[in-house]
């Protein structure tokens, strides 16, 4: 019988980089899924608010945000995004940073704990990064959250009702207390069976030798 991991994932849907870490974590679990000793993988992912004093309609382009929350002249944000969509594509993603629209991420992340509810949000965290980074979508208004979310086979009005009245903000509350209490400080973040920690969007052979760690770890507890 195949080990089971539980694998907590901490990141913002407008952070980069937790979408080429997904994606790279991915590649780590096909690579292991032929071997018999796979273990069973599950994963939840968790809040975080990268920038939370951004506005839900931003006037401005990306270049423009990150200019001015890091401080950096417009020259080298454009230099730095062309960078980033170059290490996105070796993943297979194609990151439109003209089409991008930033904006405040607190509704996406009641959305996704919303999805979990529903047994969907694995794929609800798929839609969003997708829908944000390569799609232009506008992931801060709850129109468009619950029209994303009935793509993945949620009932639109329920996310509508559920967005509108908050009902999932202290769950998200409780997600950033977790990640101060980790001293988790920058995403993606992943939490290997509440013992092992690998901070940002490792090699896909980090992620494979940090499963067999904890498998070969609990492997060892049970003998």
């Amino acid at each position: 019988m195949s080990e089971k991991v539980k694998v907590d994932i901490w990141s913002d849907v407008a952070c980069p980089w937790c979408y080429v870490g997904k994606r790279r974590f991915e590649t780590a679990l096909a690579g292991l899924s032929g071997r018999d000793d796979a273990p069973e993988v599950e994963i939840e992912y968790h809040s975080f608010e990268l920038a939370p004093d951004t506005p839900v309609d931003f006037e401005g382009t990306e270049v423009d945000f990150l200019a001015k929350h890091k401080g950096m002249p417009a020259g080298q944000v454009e230099q730095m995004l062309g960078q980033m969509t170059t290490v996105a594509a070796a993943e297979g993603l194609a990151y439109d940073f003209d089409a991008l629209q930033h904006t405040k991420t607190l509704k996406a992340h009641e959305l996704l704990h919303f999805a979990k509810s529903r047994g969907k949000q694995v794929e609800m965290k798929e839609r969003l990064l997708k829908a944000y980074f390569e799609q232009g979508r506008h992931v801060g208004r709850i129109e468009e959250l619950a029209a994303l979310a009935a793509e993945v086979g949620l009932d639109a009005d329920e996310v509508r009702t559920a967005l509108e009245n908050g009902d999932f903000e202290d769950d998200v509350e409780q997600d950033i207390a977790q990640a101060r209490a980790y001293g988790i400080s920058g995403v993606p973040f992943f939490v290997f069976n509440g013992k092992y920690g690998v901070s940002g969007a490792q090699d896909p052979a980090v992620f494979t030798q940090v499963l067999d760690q904890v498998v070969a770890d609990a492997a060892e507890s049970v003998a």
